[in-house]
């Protein structure tokens, strides 16, 4: 789905009615199990789960005047998708959550470095989502992507 410009309810109204409930689910999820701190806005066009330039004045290294993204879910084509940039930054959240997405679903995890694809909506597993979005704390997540992002990005 494409957007520009658009509010969190405008985003919702476009999401197809063949995966609009299995969406309204994910959300709903990640709403329920994000720790405190993190907030939700359209970001980059997807419905995002970020720190905000209250807790993190920085923002995000790409455009600081953005806050810092943590999770995004977006209506695709072919797929609902689940961005999670913990899992692209710690290898051991990454091992855990593949060995534990096999133990909840018979479906091939169809991941790339932050992106999980769900195709089959009624596959997606809902509990370790739950679980997963549980891991991260606002303060894990800023210290783990200033070791390994802020030095790539601002001057010192």
């Amino acid at each position: 789905m494409k957007t520009s410009e658009i509010t969190l309810n405008d985003y919702l109204s476009k999401i197809r009615e063949d995966r609009k409930v299995a969406f309204l689910k994910l959300r709903e999820t990640i709403l329920e199990n994000i720790p405190n701190g993190f907030i939700e806005q359209i970001s980059y066009g997807t419905i995002g789960f970020l720190v905000p330039h209250s807790i993190y004045p920085k923002g995000y290294h790409c455009n600081p005047k953005l806050p810092l993204p943590f999770i995004n879910i977006a209506s695709q084509k072919n797929f609902i998708a689940l961005y999670h940039l913990g899992i692209y930054s710690n290898p051991e959240l990454l091992n855990w959550f593949v060995a534990e997405f096999a133990k909840h679903s018979d479906q091939k995890l169809d991941m790339g470095k932050s992106c999980i694809r769900f195709k089959k909506i009624d596959q997606i597993p809902f509990d370790l989502i739950a679980e997963l979005t549980q891991k991260i704390s606002v303060d894990y997540w800023i210290a783990c992507y200033e070791s390994q992002f802020i030095k790539l990005s601002y001057p010192e």
